[in-house]
């Protein structure tokens, strides 16, 4: 090989999450379901060091999964999801009926998650890996995308 290649690597997940727009204008607004895809992709230089048991990945796919699990996948998976300023009274009755409710400080749509997604993935890649692209999938037709050079 002549020059060390720069390359990218994707891990794809599946996970179950309800959700309900405040405010919407359409059936959105009430709770309801998605199986979400999440496609994440990172790139790097190969390892070269002979000793590595990693020589020749840009990452080990098992230590992407432990990350993406862990900060995204495990927090959301079948949860209810809704955005902080829906009304106190019926967070409280909700929280009562379900252990997993969770409130974000922004509307739970596509585009938002994704972007908060992207930005708990980056904080937790190795310094020499980078988030390059992210793909949330709500539904088999619809789905939101981050671009890494889209957002520097």
């Amino acid at each position: 090989m002549k020059k060390q290649s720069y390359i990218r690597i994707t891990k794809e997940f599946k996970f179950e999450m309800a959700h309900a727009l405040k405010g919407y204008d359409g059936a959105c607004r009430n709770i309801h379901g998605h199986s979400y895809e999440l496609k994440v992709t990172v790139a790097g230089t190969p390892i070269t060091d002979e000793s590595s048991p990693k020589l020749g990945m840009v990452m080990d796919f098992g230590d992407l999964k432990k990350i993406v699990r862990k900060t995204i996948v495990d927090v959301f998976d079948h949860s209810l999801v809704l955005y902080d300023k829906m009304p106190e009274t019926l967070i409280s009755e909700l929280k009562k009926n379900f252990e997993k409710v969770i409130l974000l400080p922004y509307q739970p749509t596509s585009e938002l998650m994704i972007s908060d997604f992207a930005e708990r993935i980056q904080k937790q890649l190795p310094g020499n890996i980078h988030l390059k692209h992210v793909l949330l999938r709500e539904t088999v037709t619809s789905y939101a995308e981050w671009f890494a050079e889209e957002n520097r």
